[in-house]
């Protein structure tokens, strides 16, 4: 059984995803490199040292945007390989677009220049935004490839920014603001400063509708293992043993004939679409495998 899920994986990675989706495939089930990672998610880095190209499938524009610098990071995490030209060329690009009281936009307004999801909102360019600073400063936090990195002005200015946006909120604002909160505050080194915003991000994991422990809902919803797709993830803690075998079993049963794991959003196109679920499903199988199911 497990082999055939992955057989059908392949099959639709194959066919299907993007050069660096099956790259990310090849490293976590074929033995593939994390040279070979870095080296396909380099064709989506800018001059000016950010990420575009549609790296985030929903954002069509060749412009470095931050979302995608985010994604790029988070690639690199994935692998545990940072390339050094890259890795410095993406930071200037951070510097350059921090605020000048912190934190980086959520998106540049040169996105309505090219077809993009109608989220991407480019009235709020030059508007700081937790979504991505939360996540990214995150990253920075736990590499170890320059730690040095902390101590710049731009970092400093947008570790402020988001502790004042935690403390004037009751809690995240849904799921996307959530992963930025909990990138940020596994990491900060203020351990005391984080005790109190943890305790908000607690209540609000543990109120009714937070996370979706209906695993046949419907929609754009948040189950169990998107808030905890590893068996460290910190929502875990509040997740039932039975609860989390029932979820599994589910996710499992999700792979749909073509190997693929679907999408619950309208994508912007069909290409679109198998770009987002290539993604997905090596995501999918990254969480079967760290439970145990693989």
């Amino acid at each position: 059984m497990e082999t055939k899920v992955l057989e059908r994986a392949k099959d639709f990675i194959y066919r299907h995803a993007r050069l660096i989706d099956r790259r990310r495939y090849e490293y976590w089930f074929e033995g593939g490199s994390k040279e070979a990672v870095i080296q396909a998610l380099a064709a989506y880095q800018n001059e000016d040292g950010g990420f575009g190209h549609a790296l985030e499938p929903d954002i069509r524009c060749p412009y470095s945007q931050p979302v995608p610098a985010e994604v790029a990071l988070m690639t690199m995490q994935e692998v545990g390989h940072f390339e050094e030209g890259m890795f410095r060329r993406l930071i200037g690009y951070l510097r350059s677009i921090t605020q000048p009281d912190g934190g980086l936009p959520f998106v540049h307004a040169n996105v309505a220049e090219y077809p993009h999801a109608p989220w991407w909102n480019p009235g709020r360019d030059r508007m700081p935004s937790m979504n991505p600073t939360g996540s990214i400063v995150g990253m920075l936090y736990k590499q170890t490839y320059d730690p040095e990195i902390v101590y710049e002005e731009w970092f400093v200015k947008c570790v402020d920014y988001i502790w004042r946006t935690m403390e004037q909120q009751e809690h995240p604002d849904g799921y996307h603001d959530y992963l930025q909160w909990v990138a940020f505050l596994t990491q900060t080194p203020e351990r005391e400063r984080a005790i109190a915003q943890l305790a908000k991000l607690d209540a609000w994991l543990l109120k009714p509708g937070t996370i979706e422990l209906d695993v046949h809902a419907e929609g754009y919803v948040q189950k169990v293992l998107d808030f905890a797709p590893t068996p460290d993830s910190y929502p875990l803690k509040f997740v039932p043993d039975e609860m989390l075998k029932t979820h599994l079993d589910a996710l499992a049963a999700q792979q749909q004939e073509d190997g693929g794991w679907p999408i619950n959003w309208v994508a912007l196109s069909p290409v679109v679409e198998y770009e987002w679920r290539g993604y997905l499903t090596v995501e999918r199988l990254k969480t079967l495998r760290a439970y145990g199911r693989l």
